[in-house]
């Protein structure tokens, strides 16, 4: 019985370290989301949906191993920085930043606890990695555009109306600190297509309003919306003032011409946070964000309203429909 006793004692001591390795695995893991919309904008929530359905067909339930919790800042310098210091507050083992001002906020806070990025304008340019390829840091993730984008709307803008002479690109100034990184081949396209390039950062709505109007009354004018928290978290109230106004314009993302924007060219904002919880899942499993190089867009659709052309009397050419993504009607 002792010799039985003692084999039995010993089996449970030598299971010991594989149960207790089991029990660590199991653990809950937390995750920390900053974004920098209202939490009542329905994109932004489709976004955050996207991240957390991806997680789970990696096998991260919440409920049972992950927890997220998810502060919707809006697009405010003070309220990211406040949400920030909240989610540090909870200690998560990972934070998922949903724009370049929600980032720069939580880099202000950590700069040990990973760091997963989507819908960041500049990564290198704005100081969070070091590298596309190497990031360095305990920050790396998705960023949506490339800075050709800035000529490529100019380039479309005058395809698709091309007596345009004089292009505004319009932002908000503080969500967009990266502004110079498509102003710059904003600039250049649209002095190699004989076109006046006008810089439009503007703070609110009612900034927004002065320039559209003056486009507006400016003849053979066009606008191009350059993507920032601000523009997308206002991406209705904008597409209705750039129709009442009759201007011509060029939007970032598909979520601007389903709404009545003439033309989007741009990269999958879901499909940037889905391939966010990629990340979030290699790191939770170990990996180091500094090893897991910064991805770029792996297509930009092209869409087009053809109800919006058609108020606006513009013929929109076979070449740029047959090229199309998605045709409005």
């Amino acid at each position: 019985m002792r010799r039985r006793e003692f084999i039995t004692s010993l089996g449970a001591l030598t299971a010991w370290p594989l149960t207790a390795r089991a029990q660590q695995s199991e653990r809950v893991r937390h995750i920390g989301v900053l974004m920098a919309f209202s939490e009542n904008d329905p994109e932004a929530q489709s976004w955050a949906k996207g991240f957390r359905q991806e997680l789970g067909k990696l096998g991260w339930t919440e409920g049972h191993n992950v927890h997220i919790d998810t502060r919707w800042a809006t697009a405010d310098v003070e309220s990211l920085q406040r949400n920030a210091k909240q989610l540090m507050a909870l200690q998560p083992d990972l934070i998922l930043t949903g724009s370049t001002p929600a980032t720069a906020a939580m880099r202000q806070q950590t700069n040990t606890i990973p760091i997963v990025f989507a819908m960041v304008g500049d990564p290198v340019g704005s100081g969070f990695v070091a590298s596309l390829s190497r990031p360095g840091g305990n920050l790396t993730g998705f960023t949506p555009i490339e800075n050709s984008l800035g000529g490529k709307w100019v380039e479309l803008l005058k395809e698709i109306a091309p007596h345009v002479a004089r292009v505004a690109m319009v932002f908000e100034p503080t969500m967009a600190p990266f502004a110079s990184y498509y102003l710059n081949p904003f600039k250049a396209a649209a002095a190699s297509f004989g076109m006046e390039a006008i810089i439009a950062p503007v703070h609110d709505m009612a900034e927004l309003d002065l320039v559209v109007s003056t486009s507006a009354r400016e003849p053979n004018s066009g606008l191009i919306v350059m993507p920032d928290a601000f523009t997308i978290g206002h991406h209705a109230d904008i597409t209705s003032l750039v129709a009442r106004y009759r201007v011509p314009t060029v939007y970032p993302f598909r979520i601007f011409a389903e709404v009545g924007g003439l033309l989007s060219y741009g990269s999958s904002a879901v499909d940037e946070f889905r391939r966010a919880a990629s990340y979030a899942d290699r790191i939770l499993k170990g990996a180091k964000p500094s090893e897991l190089p910064v991805q770029t867009p792996i297509h930009f659709d092209l869409v087009i309203n053809l109800k919006t052309a058609r108020a606006l009397g513009l013929e929109v050419p076979s070449s740029i429909r047959l090229r199309a993504d998605e045709v409005i009607e």
